[in-house]
């Protein structure tokens, strides 16, 4: 089987993945989706100039001096009148500039004395916002391909908008297969052990903005694995174990009884390199991930997360960054290698320490990492303090 870079297996599994349609739903629905129209403003914002400070609104002109209060300007309560020489007007945050006036002076710096205030000398513009000061009627806020966030909502909101018209969620079905697999709390036997692969599956591709659905485990029979990979109702299904070649390895076979077109058969990374993807004779994609989970955890971050990102047509860039090295690092063999690591921030910099055993079964490696450094194919030994290159995890503290 032809074995493709990680770029290249990537961009051939992403251009099997168009936008998927849209859907209008209310703004409070919205964070974790993904637009599917530009956010223009249907007014200015502010749409008045106000007062950035409690105080009084004053003509620089008439300043430094003793001034009649004449009125008060409050949020939502403006003061309707036009200031005129040698007037000041109580005023406080975000309450609009009554006409007339040109500067606020903060009410620590002046002093009332009944019906008259003294202020000292102040400058057009003092303590002011404009209106349109953060952004004007007709401005494109958010674009098309933007993941709407409680900052980003926020925005939307104020621009006046209640709904929002965003790509519909992927519907994912992840299917596990393996005699040795169970899924708690059913009791393993001897030769068993528990199903920790798919269930972080779906709540990563939840995190990522996927439907996921965990279907029920099948058996080491082709007849069984067919017919569950023709019963899920998907977009993408995603396999975990099976993909290899060996004697109990059948998803492959399975797929391709289902009428498999490859985009990728195998990925010359490690681990994962029995990865695969293509497109079923019905129009359906399959992801196919190795079983063991650390392997499957890695090809979702390198290929499960950018295509559902396409799905909901919005670009993906992984969070790279350079780190120095804790330690030397012997040579890399041929396939780019993808290592759990965990990072620290120091003064001179990030400081990145991969773990000593990198065996793909080990769970309590990634559960404690938070980065993954990768090492290109052939890459010469490392010394200590060396830059590399490292994928930052979204863990939650």
């Amino acid at each position: 089987m032809k074995l493709l870079s990680v770029e290249a297996a990537r961009s051939a599994m992403v251009a099997q993945a168009a936008p998927l349609a849209a859907e209008t739903i209310p703004l409070a629905a919205a964070v974790g989706r993904v637009l599917a129209e530009d956010v223009a403003a249907v007014r200015a914002q502010p749409p008045f100039t106000n007062s950035a400070m409690d105080g009084w609104a004053v003509r620089a002109a008439d300043t430094p001096g003793s001034l009649a209060i004449v009125g008060e300007s409050a949020a939502g309560h403006g003061y309707e009148g036009v200031l005129a020489a040698g007037q000041a007007i109580r005023i406080f945050t975000g309450a609009a500039l009554p006409d007339g006036a040109d500067s606020v002076v903060i009410q620590e710096n002046a002093t009332r004395e009944g019906e008259q205030v003294t202020v000292p000398k102040a400058a057009p513009g003092d303590n002011i916002r404009d209106a349109g000061k953060d952004f004007q009627a007709g401005d494109v806020l958010l674009t098309a391909g933007t993941r709407i966030d409680p900052w980003r909502l926020s925005l939307a909101a104020s621009a006046g908008r209640a709904e929002l018209s965003v790509r519909r969620r992927p519907r994912i079905a992840i299917l596990s297969t393996g005699e040795e697999i169970v899924e708690a709390p059913a009791t393993p036997g001897p030769f068993q052990i528990y199903d920790s692969g798919s269930p972080a599956l779906k709540v990563m591709c939840e995190a990522w903005g996927a439907q996921a659905t965990k279907l029920s485990g099948v058996r080491d029979q082709l007849d069984a694995v067919i017919e569950a990979m023709r019963k899920a109702e998907a977009d993408l299904i995603v396999t975990v174990g099976g993909a290899s070649v060996g004697d109990h390895d059948l998803v492959r076979a399975a797929a391709e009884a289902l009428g498999l077109q490859y985009s990728v058969e195998s990925v010359a990374v490690r681990p994962g390199k029995p990865t695969f993807f293509g497109v079923l004779a019905d129009g359906r994609r399959l992801l196919g991930l190795p079983g063991n989970p650390a392997s499957a955890f890695v090809c979702a971050e390198l290929f499960l997360k950018p295509l559902i990102a396409a799905y909901c047509g919005a670009p993906h860039q992984p969070r790279m960054a350079s780190a120095r090295l804790a330690k030397p690092l012997a040579a890399n063999g041929p396939r780019e290698h993808w290592m759990r690591a965990q990072l620290t921030y120091e003064a001179g910099g990030i400081v990145v320490r991969p773990y000593r055993d990198q065996d793909s079964s080990l769970i309590t490696v990634f559960a404690a990492a938070d980065a993954l450094l990768v090492r290109p194919p052939g890459a010469p030994a490392s010394a200590a303090g060396d830059l590399v290159e490292v994928l930052r995890l979204d863990r939650a503290g």
